[in-house]
């Protein structure tokens, strides 16, 4: 199957601002374009791009004053299947795990493993390690947490999100990611397009969603608290310990985000 991604925003600055976009498709799915997913400015700007820490393919511009319009719009081949499940995949000891993963155990921005840490051994000791102690989280988290746009909040953390119980899908993430490494299951933080494929209607306002993976038996698992079904058709864009590691902008000086809009649609 074939599915029409993109993206439009447009700022409003009243001087010159530095930005740093996270936008791009991921490289592990650069070879499923069918066109190019090239960011583009509007007025032209000069543009710098380079890979973050993570693999993940940022963009730098400096936007003029007054308005800026950045988009992108491209087609992505997808094989149509939903999230794999393994319930089979064990939990290895934390030293059996190779390096690459160990980052992920620590906690980070948004992730307080520190305050959360008896509060998930008190939920989670006892449900079976692996892939079963993972889904035990994910049901916990997509009960706890009643989902809705209003209660969005840039800087809600995974305990503030476990105490205020609301929230959006990077919050559903957050505290689900927070659990697993209390749990020493390595997780990481997700974002990029998911539409509403394969789901009954009525659908809601489409945006960039949030998800994770985690690494059990020698490789990394795709979850998502927020939906907590497998799902078709996800696009990733960026991975990273949280959201602070993978914002789709960063801008250094005031501005307006005057228009955000996201589409997601297969094509028929």
């Amino acid at each position: 199957m074939k599915i029409h991604i993109g993206f439009e925003m447009i700022y409003d600055c009243p001087k010159p601002t530095p930005m740093i976009f996270n936008l791009n498709v991921h490289f592990t799915r650069v070879s499923d374009l069918v066109s190019r997913d090239d960011l583009m400015f509007d007025p032209p700007v000069p543009r710098m791009a380079y890979r973050d820490s993570f693999g993940n393919w940022c963009t730098r511009i400096v936007a003029p004053q007054g308005r800026i319009r950045i988009s992108a719009d491209a087609v992505v081949n997808d094989s149509g299947i939903p999230d794999v499940l393994s319930p089979q995949a064990r939990q290895l000891a934390v030293q059996d795990l190779p390096e690459e993963p160990l980052l992920f155990l620590l906690g980070s921005r948004y992730c307080e493993t520190d305050r959360l840490s008896e509060t998930a051994w008190q939920l989670f000791e006892h449900a079976p390690a692996g892939w079963g102690r993972v889904q035990a989280i994910c049901d916990y988290v997509h009960r706890h947490i009643v989902f809705g746009y209003e209660n969005a909040r840039m800087t809600r953390t995974a305990l503030e999100a476990f105490q205020e119980k609301v929230g959006v899908c990077r919050d559903y993430a957050h505290l689900a990611v927070a659990f697993c490494r209390c749990m020493n299951i390595p997780a990481r933080y997700c974002t990029g397009y998911l539409g509403d494929i394969g789901t009954p209607p009525p659908h809601g306002t489409m945006d960039f969603a949030a998800w994770f993976e985690v690494f059990l038996d020698g490789s990394w698992h795709t979850f998502d608290a927020r939906n907590n079904t497998p799902r078709i058709g996800r696009v990733l864009i960026a991975r990273g310990r949280d959201a602070a590691d993978v914002a789709l902008n960063n801008t250094f000086g005031p501005n307006t985000l005057s228009r955000f809009k996201v589409w997601t649609d297969e094509i028929a």
